[in-house]
């Protein structure tokens, strides 16, 4: 019996594959035409694009919306999102692999999440080159900001904050800000949030849960 494997089983192994093997291209060449369908789409076709969600998704919760244009490897396809998860235009979802969203959490604009990668080695990037996947899992009521940068099998905890134009390349612990290329924890989030949102700009407490 032929054990070997297909390249298209190995896209969600983290193992080198060809990802411009047939069968890969195919399926994901599917998957691309009904995003193009999503960014076709009127701006007053909220609905339609709600729907078309269900559709492209491994998985998505109740009220999700993402802004077009939305770019994505294969159309979200590997992607899971919870519940209203809000995406802002030109979110790029390298989705090779699986993507994890937790419920609530908000994209700024160009923000990136790639789970796909290739060998330093020059020889394995040349002709036909090799690609490896790992997932990517961001926690609940995360704001990832404007431009921001997630790179393969890194994971942010839940109610974290990663600041603009980041670019994130290990784990983030849960409540937290954290900022910077790499990005690092800044601090805490504590109890000044509680009073203020911006500089010395004030929460009315009556808003507070």
């Amino acid at each position: 019996m032929d054990t070997k494997k297909t390249e298209i089983s190995k896209l969600r192994t983290g193992e080198l594959y060809l990802p411009g093997d047939a069968e890969v291209l195919r399926e994901q060449t599917k998957c691309l035409d009904r995003l193009y369908d999503f960014n076709q789409t009127r701006p007053t076709e909220w609905d339609k694009r709600c729907a078309m969600m269900k559709e492209m998704f491994a998985e998505v919760g109740e009220g999700c919306y993402i802004e077009p244009p939305f770019h994505s490897n294969w159309g979200g396809r590997h992607c899971h999102l919870g519940d209203y998860v809000y995406a802002n235009f030109n979110l790029t979802l390298v989705d090779d692999t699986h993507i994890y969203v937790g419920d609530y959490t908000m994209f700024g604009p160009n923000v990136v999440v790639a789970t796909a990668g290739h060998p330093i080695l020059p020889e394995l990037r040349g002709k036909t080159p090799y690609q490896y996947n790992f997932p990517v899992h961001i926690g609940k009521n995360c704001w990832i900001g404007a431009g921001a940068v997630i790179v393969p099998g890194v994971t942010i905890g839940d109610n974290t904050v990663i600041g603009a134009g980041s670019v994130v390349t290990k784990d983030i612990p849960a409540n937290v800000v954290a900022v910077g290329n790499p990005c690092k924890v800044l601090r805490e989030i504590n109890e000044h949030d509680r009073e203020y949102y911006f500089k010395n700009r004030k929460i009315d407490p009556s808003i507070l849960p």
